[in-house]
């Protein structure tokens, strides 16, 4: 994600970044859970196969990470939410 200064927004921007921000890691959750589904999939019917381990590993590392970056955003943006409703 890009790095934006969100004390520069409106209240209505910030709220729409949130709600997108809430979208994108609902979509990363499914994501996360439809590749654990791969690796039981793969284990249960071909055993332990690097297509089937390693590869989903590695994209729900990526997914994970990027969550982890859109939950630190999330909270930049409830904290100037909370600021701005103050004023």
């Amino acid at each position: 994600m890009d790095n934006k200064d969100y004390s520069k927004l409106t209240l209505e921007e910030l709220i729409v970044e949130e709600k997108k921000i809430k979208r994108n890691q609902i979509i990363s959750a499914i994501i996360i859970g439809f590749l654990i589904g791969v690796i039981v999939y793969g284990i249960a019917k071909n055993g332990f196969g690097f297509l089937y381990i390693f590869i989903p590993l590695f994209l729900i590392y990526g997914i994970y990470k990027n969550s982890q970056r859109l939950q630190h955003n999330s909270k930049q943006i409830q904290v100037e939410i909370g600021s701005k409703k103050i004023k």
